[in-house]
Parts: C-alpha cells; structure tokens; sequence
C-alpha cells in the first residue's frame, strides 16, 4: 500500500458567523452533543466521521458553493423536512438520481450546503 493513498473523508468544516448558535443548531440537526467544543472549533463524531464548526474572523470570508458533502440518511424525505424545520433552507429537493439513490440538499442557517444521500449500495470501509 503506498504511503500517499487517500484514505477517505475524516473531516468537514463548516464556517459560522456564531459558533454558540450554530453549535445548538447541529447538536439538534444531528441529534448529539458536540465531542469537542472549544470557542476555535466545534467537532461532532457522525458515525465515525468528523463535522466541524469554525467561527468566521474575517469581514472578508468569501463562501463558496463549489463543493458539496453528502451525509448519508437512511429516510431521504424524512431528513431533509426535519432540516427545514429546524431553520435550514432547502437547496435541492429529495431526487433520484439513479437507481434506489436519492440525494437533496439544504442550507444551514449560516449559508453553508448541507447534502444528504440515500445510498443503500454504499457500505464504508
């Protein structure tokens, strides 16, 4: 095995304008309490991968939309209308997109996309 083989998603961060809102808006999204929660960054454990929040410190912070992470859900619509009602935005309605997999997508109440995936062929390694 090579020593620069890619070994998979560990981390997203999401920039927040109030880390303390956000923090209670994920801990409700996700239904858990933060695992590490320091004024600098706020992790939560999602099944073994990392969701991060960091305070933004610059008026100039420019946010993109180019990238976009899935997080998988076993109810599509389920999850997405609970994320609406908790304050999120809906970006992308549930759609199939290829055999059982349906994707959708929302924005947080900071402006970052929020993507779930129903993929029942997908297994982690």
């Amino acid at each position: 095995m090579s020593s620069n083989k890619f070994l998979g998603l560990r981390t997203v961060i999401y920039n927040v304008e109030n880390i303390e809102k956000a923090t209670k808006w994920y801990a409700k999204a996700l239904d858990q309490n933060p695992y590490f929660d320091e004024p600098f960054y706020v992790g939560f454990n999602v099944s073994g991968y990392e969701l991060g929040l960091q305070p933004i410190e610059s008026e100039d912070f420019n946010r993109g939309n180019n990238e976009v992470v899935y997080w998988g859900v076993k109810d599509i619509h389920k999850s997405f209308n609970r994320l609406v009602d908790l304050g999120a935005k809906p970006n992308n309605q549930p759609e199939n997109v290829g055999g059982e997999i349906m994707v959708a997508s929302v924005k947080d109440p900071w402006g970052n996309i929020l993507g779930i995936i129903y993929n029942p062929e997908f297994k982690a390694e």
